[in-house]
């Protein structure tokens, strides 16, 4: 797991959320354990628990009933991301190979399904008909989210419409569930929980932004998985959509974006006219005004320690470089 000094407020639980975590994938099938571990260990800013406890710091902080909820987010992003590695055939991911790389599809699948299996546990410990509402529905559209960008390969005709759908779904929901809950279980006023929830939305757009921003932008070695994965997958990005609007070569660009088997001189040269574009830098202002709205909310809140590091973790996300 990855510190960050933004979370210096709750490193010391987020390590015990890491341990609980460990002990509670813990099974008799070998394989099933050695995979989730895998998985487990590649590691991670465990972003989602994170925002849940620090929801929870306005409010009093029951670290006791924020642990199973923290742990069970986590779950549910761990079981998506090893089945999104079957779906894309992805062979690392963050610098390591991952479970389908080193166990086949069927056991990614079936390791995927025990991690969603035992974050259904941990929402019946947590008993809160709320709490298993909101995480139900986020992994119902989480689901469709995906379904939809499998059906959108290659399409070069994607508009921003259906772009922010799949990133709504894919990953701003699941942070917007982290803070809610976050602040649910604390007991927090309603208004403020609506405030966490729209933050949390904000910055889980913002992030998936900057995400797919990194796969034209980043290094393979910051990136931990091989650069213009999205290109090859056929997966129509921000940066992608805005540069077929402002690229002067826009017939060639489209006929790559399209190609279903691009070589590496395809994707180096789509990546370049997606960069002299202008895609990059519009892209950024789109970021920025997900960021700049997220902040708005936080002025709902206490003015706590906490409200600045939740202010300065999304200035993080916006400069991120990984």
């Amino acid at each position: 797991m990855k510190q960050l000094w933004l979370f210096n407020q709750i490193n010391s639980d987020l390590q015990r959320v890491e341990k609980e975590l460990h002990l509670f994938i813990e099974t008799d099938f070998p394989v099933l354990e050695e995979s989730a571990v895998h998985l487990l260990d590649a590691g991670g800013k465990r972003l989602r628990p994170a925002f849940a406890l620090l929801a929870g710091k306005f409010y009093g902080y029951p670290f006791e009933r924020l642990l199973p909820v923290a742990m069970a987010l986590e779950l549910i992003h761990m079981a998506t991301l090893v089945h999104d590695d079957v779906v894309d055939a992805s062979e690392t991911r963050r610098g390591r190979p991952t479970v389908k790389a080193k166990w086949g599809n069927v056991v990614s699948i079936a390791t995927g399904d025990y991690l969603l299996a035992r974050s259904l546990e941990l929402l019946a410990e947590i008993d809160d008909p709320e709490v298993s509402r909101i995480l139900a529905e986020v992994s119902v559209e989480m689901s469709k989210g995906e379904i939809q960008q499998i059906k959108a390969s290659f399409d070069v005709n994607q508009n921003l419409k259906q772009y922010y759908y799949r990133i709504n779904r894919k990953t701003a929901l699941l942070i917007e569930a982290s803070c809610k809950l976050g602040a649910i279980v604390s007991d927090a006023p309603k208004r403020q929980i609506w405030a966490l929830g729209r933050y949390g939305h904000d910055i889980g757009m913002a992030f998936q932004i900057v995400d797919d921003l990194l796969d034209v932008t980043a290094e393979a070695k910051q990136l931990g998985k091989p650069v213009g994965g999205d290109l090859q997958q056929g997966i129509m990005t921000l940066p992608m959509i805005l540069a077929i609007e402002r690229s002067p070569q826009k017939e060639r660009l489209v006929y790559l974006l399209g190609k279903e088997d691009k070589s590496d001189q395809d994707i180096a040269e789509a990546i370049q006219m997606i960069k002299s574009s202008g895609a990059i830098e519009e892209s950024l202002r789109y970021v920025d005004l997900y960021i700049n709205k997220a902040k708005t909310y936080l002025l709902e809140l206490p003015n706590v320690p906490t409200r600045k590091a939740l202010a300065d973790l999304a200035q993080f996300i916006r400069d991120r470089r990984f």
